[in-house]
């Protein structure tokens, strides 16, 4: 299937009022948990979005735009969210996540992305050549994987006391990876 940018755009938009969902006024116990070790909790993935939409997306959808003789894009921190979002309540993340999205959706319609642009490249600092098409796929395919994970970070909370009806749910399974 080819990406479409028009049903991309769609689940975009819709992360921020998910997430909202899910997570906004829960109490720390909730949005702090996560399955262990080096793992995220919600809160975690929310400044992760946070920080995404401030250097990622949008950014690496320009350098390829532009078409310009350096089309090389600046690694990302994976973990910035520990730093930037230190001390900062739930609910201001999942405000400042909406803005920025809104920002970026906007800023994504501005673009003016032809079919053709779809298939332009930028440099990827692990990947290598990679094109407009496949970033923008990715950012959606981020979000979902996120929101699952999100969801299954949650869910992970009651595992025990799912009782007998464990064998039922498999977000309770560990992660294969």
């Amino acid at each position: 299937m080819e990406f479409d940018l028009t049903e991309g755009a769609l689940i975009l938009a819709r992360t921020p009022m998910s997430i909202d969902a899910l997570l906004r006024d829960l109490p720390e116990a909730w949005t702090h948990a996560n399955e262990g070790a080096e793992t995220w909790s919600p809160y975690d993935i929310v400044g992760h979005f946070i920080h995404g939409e401030k250097t990622d997306w949008i950014p690496r959808a320009r350098i390829i735009l532009a078409q310009g003789s350096d089309r090389g894009f600046e690694p990302f921190d994976r973990f910035a969210q520990k730093r930037e979002s230190a001390g900062r309540q739930m609910n201001q993340l999942l405000d400042e996540f909406a803005h920025l999205r809104l920002q970026n959706l906007a800023a994504l319609e501005s673009l003016d992305i032809s079919p053709e642009k779809l298939s332009w490249t930028g440099e990827h600092p692990e990947f290598g050549t990679v094109t407009l098409a496949e970033l923008l796929a990715t950012w959606v395919a981020h979000d979902l994987g996120h929101l699952a994970q999100i969801s299954r970070v949650m869910a992970r909370r009651y595992t025990k006391e799912t009782g007998p009806w464990r064998q039922y749910l498999p977000i309770l399974d560990p992660v294969v990876e």
